[in-house]
């Protein structure tokens, strides 16, 4: 069985091709910075929209160096019920919700 088995390269695990005239894509390197002092380069596509925050790959948020700091990326403007509730009412609407419910109450309890 020997003698008949193949010799030579390793079939599909390397490619024939050269890489003779072939131009990489334009592409950039960006540094992030994390608030420890990491530094992350990062490259992207020459042009690629840039994120202001990088996540690295400890977990932390590195910002843009040179770049504009963003204010709070990560933070969202949280609607509390309130705020939900205050749009679609008014303040005078409210109180007079309020009273009537009081009252609903109060006879219902002076039984």
């Amino acid at each position: 069985m020997s003698d008949r088995s193949l010799r030579g390269m390793r079939l599909g695990s390397q490619s024939m091709e050269t890489e003779t005239g072939v131009e990489p894509a334009p592409r950039q390197r960006v540094e992030y910075r994390t608030k420890g002092g990491e530094s992350v380069s990062v490259m992207f596509a020459a042009e690629a929209e840039i994120p202001p925050v990088w996540t690295t790959k400890t977990g932390h948020e590195a910002i843009l160096v040179n770049g504009e700091k963003p204010e709070n990326p990560n933070e969202k403007h949280v609607r509390t019920h309130w705020d939900m509730l205050m749009e679609r009412r008014s303040s005078e609407e409210l109180e007079e919700i309020l009273q009537q419910r009081l009252d609903f109450y109060k006879e219902r309890h002076a039984l």
